[in-house]
């Protein structure tokens, strides 16, 4: 007995020791993945100067210096520019734009021209530099900057906007290492940023490592700002750019967004957020920052009122982000490699879940109806059943192949592909009512985040697939393995009815159609199949989904319609043709394919009536209709 105590005792004290070293040599791996080595304790000082003389070159011109103040310096520095930004999940190649590359000796200090030092490319994205034993390098480059994304950089005449990842290198071994980020801006342009301001030095940030350098943009210009509190934090608002919108407004809804996320999740984790909103004649998108977001808008599409709502939600995703991935981070989304792709099976998590979030924190912050977030769902749900890739790829497989697949799409992606953003968003809806109804309405999908949060996030742990399924099942207090096996790893048909009766809820497939002339062409070339577009005088076949008319028939993606029976088409004209004919009837299509003009009978099915809604079921029970209010803040909906 005794033998076999001092037995396992000992093996005990092995397990321990054997835990506390694979710990150690994990985290030295992950560093090592990173570029870090035991070499990162000869940790240069790291300053950058950001300046922009000349706005109409688009060129922003980098100085690094790179200072040893003890140890020898390397013989060699490689100095690497990311190939990709964190939130956008495709290999960018930011190093096409650097050019101009210098570099130099300290000089003896003083800022006095140094000599020059010998360099070469040896990769893609890395530039070696030969420091002949100099304590102090000074690096000169420029980046064109002429993409106005949330992602990439521009400079123009009338802002400077850049992500440090697309601008700024790393010397490679030390992405743990701290900087500081001096902004030269044009003329008396203001500069904003996420990052802490260095005390006594205008326009000066510091950044604690490269993560969180690489996660805070710049944006110089002459904005306006607008601010608020919420328990007490600061919250800044920076408006870049004109538009029809109304600035008082957007301070008072976002406040709004941000207490509704706050009471949710029942914290505050910055010190400070600044949301940076620019306006573009066209482009729309927004990238999370841990306590900024950046977000472009067009410009004249903050009304009518269905508009500004999207502004609204798009507004609630990015900052519901400061939690779900900046916090709560999947297993490979931090630390970084920012040389490669990061695979990860939980972007429909990431982003999915986000998703459905952006639209229940805007009805929860009162600045969306319950009946108007249920037609956005019910619009949700027809676009993924009208989306043939569904039954082709998994939610996790969505969120692996979005390194290839999500930002490249093509012809063929309808059919073959499907998007983690939107059947995530879709399942999480799912889940949510779910666990309401497995847990009696006595828990939700906020518990999950929640519990996440404090479980994973505050103990700076990252969650696998594994864990959320467990943190589901914890609130439902029951398994889900079912669910998840269909829906989220497998390509089952999502059971929409069975989660909406939790709520009593039922989706009509077949509801009303819509009576304007506009809808009524839309409906009428459904009997196609193919997804038009009119550009001019050309109306061309976008994209043609399996199954349908177009797909059977032989209609391919490029066709130019330039006929139907002989008459000039329009996507007008032919809308109008179409609505005269009755399921089974023939017409004749003329086309271009490349510079061949064809001509073929086409056989049309019938058009698809109406539109999916979401209703109240017939005789709605008590606990429905608690679990109702629960979920959307609202009385249960009058049924006739």
């Amino acid at each position: 007995m005794r033998q076999t105590r001092a037995r396992a005792l000992a093996l005990s004290a092995f397990l321990l020791f054997f835990t506390a070293a694979s710990q150690a040599l994990y985290a030295q791996g992950v560093e090592r993945g990173r570029g870090e080595t035991t070499a990162a304790r000869n940790a240069p000082q790291i300053a950058y100067t950001v300046s922009m003389p000349r706005p109409e070159t688009h060129l922003l011109e980098v100085e690094m210096r790179l200072l040893w103040d003890a140890g020898a310096p390397p013989p060699t520095v490689d100095l690497v520019m990311p190939v990709w930004t964190p939130g956008s999940y495709l290999v960018r190649e930011y190093a096409r734009h650097v050019q101009d590359f210098a570099a130099q000796d300290g000089g003896g200090g003083g800022g006095g021209g140094g000599r020059a030092l010998g360099w070469r490319k040896t990769n893609k994205n890395t530039w070696r530099v030969e420091s002949n034993g100099a304590r102090e390098l000074r690096v000169r480059y420029s980046v064109y900057a002429n993409e106005l994304t949330v992602r990439t950089n521009e400079l123009n005449d009338r802002h400077a906007f850049w992500n440090n990842a697309a601008l700024l290198m790393y010397p490679e071994g030390h992405l743990n290492a701290a900087s500081t980020v001096r902004v030269a801006p044009y003329k008396d342009w203001k500069v904003a940023t996420g990052l802490p301001v260095v005390s006594g030095e205008r326009n000066t940030f510091r950044a604690e490592n490269f993560d969180t350098l690489y996660d805070s943009p710049f944006l110089a210009s002459n904005f306006r700002t607008l601010s608020f509190e919420v328990r007490g934090v600061e919250h800044r608002i920076v408006l870049d750019g004109e538009g029809n919108f109304d600035a008082e407004r957007i301070r008072r809804d976002t406040q709004k967004i941000v207490e509704s996320s706050v009471e949710m999740m029942r914290d505050i984790p910055y010190r400070d957020y600044t949301f940076i909103f620019m306006t573009h004649p066209t482009a729309r998108g927004g990238l999370e920052h841990l306590n900024s977001t950046a977000i472009i808008y067009t410009r004249f599409g903050f009304r009518p009122d269905a508009s500004y709502r999207d502004f609204l939600t798009l507004t609630a995703h990015e900052y519901f982000h400061l939690w779900n991935v900046k916090r709560i981070r999947p297993d490979a989304l931090g630390p970084f490699d920012y040389t490669r792709e990061n695979y990860t099976r939980l972007l429909w998590v990431a982003e999915g879940v986000t998703s459905y979030y952006e639209n229940i924190i805007t009805r929860r912050a009162g600045l969306m109806s319950d009946k108007q977030y249920l037609d956005a769902a019910a619009r949700a749900f027809q676009d993924l059943q009208n989306t043939p890739g569904r039954l082709e790829m998994s939610a996790e497989e969505a969120s692996f192949d979005a390194w290839i697949k999500y930002y490249r799409p093509d012809e063929n992606s309808i059919n073959s592909s499907v998007s983690y953003y939107d059947k995530g968003a879709i399942i999480a809806l799912l889940l949510d009512l779910e666990i309401r109804k497995r847990s009696k309405g006595a828990r939700s999908l906020d518990d999950v985040m929640r519990y996440l949060y404090e479980d994973f996030s505050k103990k700076n742990r990252n969650y696998t697939p594994e864990d959320f399924q467990s943190a589901s099942e914890r609130a439902a207090g029951a398994t889900l393995d079912d669910f998840f096996r269909r829906y989220v790893r497998g390509r089952d048909e999502l059971d929409y009815n069975a989660a909406l009766e939790a709520v009593g809820l039922r989706l009509d497939a077949a509801g009303p159609a819509e009576t304007s002339a506009a809808a009524r062409t839309s409906a009428a070339l459904t009997a196609l199949g193919a997804t038009l577009v009119q550009e001019g005088d050309r109306l061309t076949v976008r994209n043609v989904p399996a199954g349908t008319p177009a797909f059977e028939q032989g209609l391919s993606a490029g066709d130019q319609i330039v006929a139907v029976d002989g008459y000039r088409a329009t996507r007008d004209f032919l809308g109008a043709r179409l609505e005269e004919k009755r399921p089974g009837d023939t017409v004749t299509l003329t086309v271009f394919r490349l510079d061949d003009l064809r001509t073929f009978p086409f056989k049309l099915a019938a058009p698809r009536e109406g539109a999916f809604r979401i209703v109240p079921v017939r005789q709605p029970t008590p606990e429905q209709m608690k679990n109702y209010q629960s979920w959307l803040g609202a009385p249960y909906p009058k049924t006739s």
